[in-house]
């Protein structure tokens, strides 16, 4: 299978392709984090990364080097995007967790 990508030069392709459905996973990923656990999920979405990057370094394969590049830096884009996803959330673009939201006033008080 290597040899027939090799061959006709489709890794390019491959990555992005990768690349695109990895960028469309996190879209979800993102909106129903923020949904679930709020603004703190950034930690997880960082950890990810982390071990992304990590990943990254020590594959010796390229493909998987790469793809393991782009879910480290789709991650730490997540970040960004949990907290304009609460912003989104505040203007009532997008659902708000009312449950979640009840938990956290019993535990305020």
């Amino acid at each position: 299978m290597i040899d027939l990508i090799h061959q006709y030069n489709l890794m390019g392709l491959l990555i992005g392709a990768a690349t695109f459905l990895i960028i469309g996973l996190f879209h979800p990923l993102v909106i129903k984090g923020e949904y679930y656990f709020g603004t703190r999920i950034w930690v997880a979405f960082m950890v990810l990364g982390i071990a992304g990057c990590i990943s990254s370094i020590c594959v010796t394969d390229m493909f998987l080097s790469i793809i393991s590049g782009v879910v480290a830096f789709s991650s730490f884009w997540s970040i960004k995007e949990v907290f304009e996803q609460e912003k989104r959330v505040k203007k009532g673009w997008f659902p708000r967790n009312e449950r979640r939201l009840a938990k956290s006033q019993k535990t305020d008080k």
